[in-house]
């Protein structure tokens, strides 16, 4: 038995160096798996507010044409149409170049790189080379 036991402790280089392999091997798809889930939850935000603009988008839309003609109409009564149409047009667009401006500005703070991933791989080949040396 005991000797057993000191025949599975004395594994030849070979062994050793084929279950490091293996090991690494697992580490990698292991590591692999885990950036292709970041990149996929990242990607799922970034989606979801690209969705959350085009709706909010086409809703403002609907809204604003309704309104846009109440206003032009009711300035109408004091003002020519023409000066009251451009009044309300350019309120209209500085209110839509401000939406659309923090929207763009949220959509660049997504960070598509898996960093976390990253980071770990770096970890695991630093310690490899430990190992290796």
């Amino acid at each position: 038995m005991a000797q057993q036991q000191l025949a599975k402790d004395e594994r030849s280089l070979g062994d050793l160096f084929t279950e490091l392999a293996s090991e690494t091997g697992t580490l990698v798809r292991q590591e692999v798996a885990l950036a292709q889930a970041e990149v996929t939850r990242k990607a799922t935000k970034a989606g979801k507010n690209i969705g959350y603009l085009v709706i909010g988008g086409a809703v403002a839309f609907t809204s604003v044409l309704a309104l846009t003609a109440a206003v032009i109409l009711l300035l109408a009564l004091w003002i020519p149409a023409w000066i009251s149409a451009l009044i309300v047009g350019l309120a209209i667009g500085g209110a839509a170049f401000f939406i659309v401006s923090s929207a763009i500005a949220e959509l660049k703070k997504t960070d598509p790189v898996p960093r976390e991933s990253v980071e770990s791989i770096k970890e695991d080949a630093k310690w490899l080379k430990n190992e290796m040396t």
